[in-house]
């Protein structure tokens, strides 16, 4: 099933307006879009009906816990980790039916669970019925504001990518819509989550914590950064995979190291520039290479630096999940001079700042 089965009649048609043209090859897929769309909508406002009632009787939701960096930086093995404590997460039902996922996402949950694929997309980590996601595809089914549709429609990937990313040429309104929709969304999977503390993962917010401030004051902020030659080659295996997969038009066009380099020096810019903006009590950054060498050391920094309480009570639970994954096989890339000269040209400020030397003939 394609990711914008679980959107909704809005997004999709204001996506498809804006995407280009649906090639001929395509355009069974798109009906089938538009039929799970449509047959779903009683449902969704059920739902939303069902929700309003539930929120009004639920309390306060606690201020959620942020894992933001750029993509192929180390979020989803921090994720993977920290999940292990007692936190609300997104899991895959609430991704792939985010509008859904208190009613009919709880009936077709055994459905959804089977059209998991075994691992990522992107890399060899395994999906299971449990398995934390980010929240981006999600929103993706929810709001036109998304990096995701420019994945799906590469016939537009700047118009995409620089409106779900950087909000290019977004208007006031349109803003204020992403940040309804997506409070909406917290909400939900708070709901969903038994009403546990949420623990949220998602690249994009990298560009938003200044933002996400604002709508939680109280929010926690964890930054995890990674070597850029490394980000640079693990992303081009990211796009290549993406597209192969989702797209629904052709992607031969797009530059793939540009959007790479371009997105990174923006990304990396903006929480440079907003992160003094956050109390320094709710911000914590760490770098990637830390964690894969002192798994348990560096996450205890995190938890008091934070003031998360019960490391030590959830530490056996942390060391059953390191050792479950010891033998995990990593992505490992070519390493050419010329990926390299590239990142030094354009990211040159990023690899001095780390102290970060140019990998060998492989990385992870």
């Amino acid at each position: 099933m394609h990711p914008l089965t679980g959107s909704d009649f809005g997004t999709l048609t204001s996506v498809l307006a804006d995407s280009g043209g649906i090639p001929a090859g395509s355009l069974g897929s798109v009906a089938g879009l538009l039929g799970a769309v449509i047959g779903r909508t009683p449902f969704t406002l059920a739902e939303k009906a069902y929700t309003r009632g539930q929120l009004g009787k639920a309390g306060g939701m606690p201020p959620p816990v942020f894992i933001v960096g750029h993509w192929r930086s180390g979020t989803t093995h921090l994720y993977n980790l920290m999940v292990q404590d007692d936190f609300g997460f997104v899991p895959p039902v609430a991704t792939g039916l985010p509008w859904d996922m208190l009613l009919l996402g709880r009936a077709l949950k055994p459905v959804i669970d089977r059209a998991l694929p075994e691992t990522r997309y992107i890399d060899n980590i395994p999906v299971r019925p449990d398995s934390p996601q980010e929240d981006e595809i999600a929103l993706a089914n929810m709001s036109p504001l998304s990096f995701y549709h420019g994945i799906y429609f590469p016939q537009a990937f700047d118009h995409f990518v620089g409106r779900g990313l950087f909000f290019d040429g977004c208007a006031d309104k349109e803003i204020s819509q992403w940040q309804e929709t997506f409070t909406y969304f917290m909400e939900k999977l708070w709901l969903q989550q038994g009403r546990k503390r949420l623990l949220i993962k998602n690249p994009v917010y990298t560009s938003r914590v200044e933002m996400l401030h604002k709508l939680y004051p109280d929010a926690l902020f964890i930054h995890i950064r990674r070597n850029p030659y490394e980000v640079f080659e693990s992303m081009k295996n990211f796009y290549a995979k993406l597209f192969r997969q989702l797209a629904l038009q052709p992607y031969d066009h797009v530059d793939i190291e540009e959007a790479v380099l371009s997105v990174y020096e923006r990304i990396m810019g903006l929480i440079d520039a907003q992160w003094p903006a956050i109390p320094e009590a709710q911000r914590v950054e760490i770098a990637y290479e830390n964690l894969d060498r002192a798994p348990l050391q560096e996450l205890e920094r995190v938890y008091t630096s934070l003031g998360l309480p019960g490391f030590d009570t959830v530490r056996p639970r942390f060391e059953a999940y390191l050792k479950s994954v010891e033998g995990f096989e990593k992505n490992r890339f070519d390493y050419s001079d010329r990926s390299a000269q590239l990142v030094e040209s354009r990211l040159g400020d990023y690899l001095v700042r780390g102290g970060y030397q140019r990998p060998g003939s492989k990385v992870a």
